[in-house]
């Protein structure tokens, strides 16, 4: 087991080494669903729901294999979670708010893909995180990637506002906003130790 604290892990895995910032996963709903504010708010709190069900699946599933003795079948065991848990969630999201289930669109089945998610699972068993270690970091990743997401959503609405010049509209400013926010998150490097 670990002995990190759970405070390090969290701002570890939020700010020091942000999944989207740092890593440069998940950047599918980072760049398509980050056009406005209230959608990327609802996306990363999805992102965050199933990464912290992943999470505890995870450190189950690692449990049980290692009991079977068949450590092989981790990665499968996991993407079959990972698939179950954004189906029940897409169920879910389309009952209770159609809406967001329309202003989501394709990218809320694409969480099932979003390789941020599987790699928190993967990070946490390789670190040899307890349980509520691996809780943390899952939550500390889900912030993070809500945060990232909103600040992508927050810099493009107010740049909607604003008159860009033809060359850098659409995609390039979106990465270029990428870029910067990267570069951004670098400084909270020094908070590591």
């Amino acid at each position: 087991m670990n002995d990190e604290s759970l405070w390090t892990i969290f701002i570890g895995s939020s700010l020091i080494n942000n999944f989207v910032l740092a890593y440069f996963l998940g950047l599918c709903p980072f760049l398509g669903v980050s056009g406005r504010l209230t959608t990327a708010l609802r996306m990363g709190l999805a992102v965050t729901l199933v990464m912290l069900v992943a999470s505890a699946c995870a450190y189950g599933l690692r449990a049980l294999l290692e009991a079977v003795n068949a450590p092989y079948l981790n990665l499968i065991s996991l993407i079959a979670v990972i698939a179950s848990t954004v189906q029940l969630l897409e169920m879910a999201v389309r009952k209770f708010s159609p809406a967001l289930f329309r202003a989501l669109g394709i990218f809320l089945p694409l969480i099932t893909t979003n390789c941020a998610i599987l790699a928190v699972a993967l990070f946490q068993t390789s670190r040899g995180y307890g349980l509520l270690q691996s809780l943390v970091f899952a939550l500390g990743a889900g912030v993070g990637f809500t945060l990232a997401l909103v600040l992508m959503a927050g810099l493009r609405e107010r740049l909607a506002l604003n008159q860009t010049p033809d060359v850098v509209k659409g995609a390039a400013l979106t990465l270029l906003l990428a870029g910067i926010l990267s570069l951004c998150f670098m400084g909270f490097s020094g908070l590591g130790g």
